[in-house]
């Protein structure tokens, strides 16, 4: 598979006119339809919500896109709680998914008539001596183990902090039934960004059984099944994306052959996907400044790992294009990096690329979900603008480039000003 950038070396010449890079820039064209091809994937289920992870791309222009496609927010912080509430999203339109949850989140989520997941059976008491007790809550769920798919270990719920056992979320049930709620929901992540067609409906299978069972042992109404996120996007262009169609066909086989025949067909289906929605649809444009030539050859660019952690983090692989030699052979090999003192601020390691010349404009792919919102001040580096393609070709700035005082802005110290 070819990727492709949704600008072009001319557009971006036109834009740096206006803001410099480095800058992440948002493809709305491309967010709204693949939004309308997942509510597409399941609309066979008439409850069917995608509630957007927030801390993928937290910027309230984008929330207010998926909001009028009819999505709701997955928030995990106060902060973004407030900014669902900024961009108009109350009560069940956002789900409240936190873990080591203060006080204050809890009792702001109650506000906004948020649905609460808890992380933990030890969360219940305390909430309860905060916040009212809600008609419909939920609990996560954590089975254990490895999560495998044809063998293949994708990751290991037994290592990870997030949820329950299987006796405490039965015990869970309990205690929130005995507080009163009427309506309850089940909530699970198990793998993270999974590039297969198996993971949702397995999931699914996984927690439609916990449902059928608990429903009848505890004589409680399950009124949705939160698929959560995990549904990948393909970073390296040998990939194949996930066909959302066929996940959403698989997972509708689970429910008919689990839930309808529990008499539980009323139950609706949660998904909160970020990086599916927006993922493909970012780029980080970066200009190259310095051509280093030592024991291998290097490409410096203006963005660093400030702009984009995964790389540095993880070891993640992001397509690099450069713009205006789309056609060009990639017969060069280069390291291309950041100017943070760390050596591992590189966007890519021996990546065979055209020749590129000082001054050259990049694009990184695949920015649009946990890109800027990773960002960090290291080294005194800002973080970068925000800029959003609109349909009609016009580019809307959503969020400025921090400044100096803006870096400075915390710091109770005379004498420190924006020289700029």
């Amino acid at each position: 598979m070819e990727k492709k950038p949704f600008v072009t070396k001319e557009q971006v010449e036109e834009i740096v006119k206006t803001w410099p890079t480095p800058f992440h820039i948002y493809d709305e064209k491309g967010i709204v339809e693949n939004a309308r091809r997942v509510k597409a994937a399941f609309a066979w289920n008439p409850g069917f919500h995608e509630y957007f992870a927030v801390k993928a791309t937290p910027n309230p222009w984008i929330l207010e896109i998926l909001k009028n496609e009819g999505f709701g927010a997955d928030c995990s912080s106060y902060t973004e709680l407030l900014m669902a509430d900024a961009v108009g999203l109350h009560g069940h339109d956002i789900m409240y998914s936190s873990n080591v949850t203060p006080d204050a989140d809890f009792i702001k989520a109650a506000q906004l008539g948020a649905i609460i997941n808890f992380d933990d059976i030890s969360m219940i008491d305390p909430y309860m001596q905060i916040a009212p007790v809600q008609d419909t809550m939920c609990c996560r769920y954590n089975p254990g183990g490895n999560f495998t798919l044809h063998n293949e270990i994708m990751d290991t719920p037994k290592d990870a902090k997030y949820g329950m056992t299987k006796d405490q979320l039965r015990e869970a049930y309990r205690k929130l039934r005995d507080y009163g709620v009427k309506n309850f929901g089940i909530h699970a992540f198990l793998a993270s960004n999974t590039v297969a067609l198996g993971y949702y409906p397995k999931l699914a299978r996984i927690l439609f059984e916990v449902v059928a069972e608990f429903s009848r042992e505890l004589g409680i109404h399950f009124s949705f099944v939160n698929l959560s996120g995990g549904v990948g996007i393909p970073y390296r262009p040998d990939q194949e994306p996930n066909d959302i169609m066929a996940i959403g066909e698989e997972v509708r086989k689970a429910y008919e052959e689990i839930l309808v025949p529990a008499g539980l067909d009323d139950v609706a289906i949660y998904t909160e996907m970020g990086r599916f929605i927006l993922g493909p649809y970012g780029h980080l444009v970066t200009k190259v400044l310095r051509m280093k030539h030592i024991w291998k050859d290097y490409a410096g660019v203006d963005a660093c790992a400030a702009n984009l952690m995964r790389p540095a983090m993880y070891r993640a692989y992001h397509h690099i294009t450069v713009l205006g030699k789309e056609n060009a052979p990639c017969d060069h090999l280069y390291d291309v990096t950041g100017g943070l003192c760390e050596n591992n601020d590189k966007f890519a390691i021996d990546r065979m690329l055209p020749e590129i010349h000082e001054g050259d404009y990049l694009v990184i792919h695949d920015t649009g979900a946990h890109g800027f919102s990773m960002g960090y001040n290291y080294n005194g580096r800002l973080r970068s603008a925000e800029l959003l393609l609109r349909p009609d070709g016009s580019v809307k700035q959503i969020r400025r480039a921090e400044t100096p005082q803006d870096y400075f802005a915390t710091l109770d110290y005379p004498g420190l000003k924006d020289e700029r």
